[in-house]
């Protein structure tokens, strides 16, 4: 049975005569983005199959990202590649600016082939300050940060609860957890999902 890895390879080494659906390759669901790194990669040492930063320039189909560590890492994004940017995005969606986690296969030029692109996708914690039906005011670690609902996009998980639409259990003053996609420059969020303890 061929792995997602040697998919992945076949597909960027064959020129991108594969075309492989991206759900074979790369998880569309935000949460992957902060899984563990790869089984290979030494404790403590960075994962060679993951890069982030923030979009510099676009060429083709390769992102040209600066890493947090000033570190340039060149991202080609092929027919499997997954991109989510709040919900599963077409590749046009990404943006010079845009910060991203991305995730795939080192390739022998130092080319990272992405399995998964995540762009400005954020995972926060904090006490709610405010919240209206289409804002909640976020105190996260002192600095206050907007996350948007996004109708018919955003969800919250209250307790071991199904997803629902519905915001409204949510109460000042309680401690959550937000993912959602950064506007970049900003001190704001669109909400994906928060995740309430009760």
């Amino acid at each position: 049975m061929t792995s997602r890895r040697q998919m992945l390879k076949s597909a960027v080494l064959g020129g991108g005569a594969s075309v492989v659906a991206a759900t074979a390759l790369g998880s569309l669901g935000a949460e992957a983005a902060f899984g563990a790194t790869a089984p290979q990669a030494e404790p403590g040492a960075p994962d060679p199959d993951f890069a982030e930063g923030r979009i510099r320039s676009i060429k083709d189909n390769v992102l040209l990202v600066m890493g947090s560590n000033l570190v340039f890492h060149n991202i080609r994004v092929v027919d499997g590649t997954s991109l989510w940017k709040l919900g599963p995005v077409g590749f046009d969606q990404a943006k010079p600016g845009d910060g991203l986690y991305a995730r795939g296969v080192r390739m022998p030029d130092g080319v990272l082939a992405a399995e998964s692109v995540w762009l400005n996708i954020v995972n926060i914690k904090g006490h709610v300050q405010n919240i209206t039906s289409e804002k909640i005011h976020l105190d996260h670690n002192g600095k206050e940060v907007l996350c948007h609902v996004v109708p018919g996009r955003s969800v919250a998980i209250h307790s071991d609860s199904p997803p629902s639409t519905d915001l409204s259990l949510l109460r000042v003053g309680q401690h959550v957890q937000i993912l959602g996609a950064w506007r970049p420059d900003t001190n704001e969020v669109d909400i994906a999902t928060v995740f309430s303890p009760h």
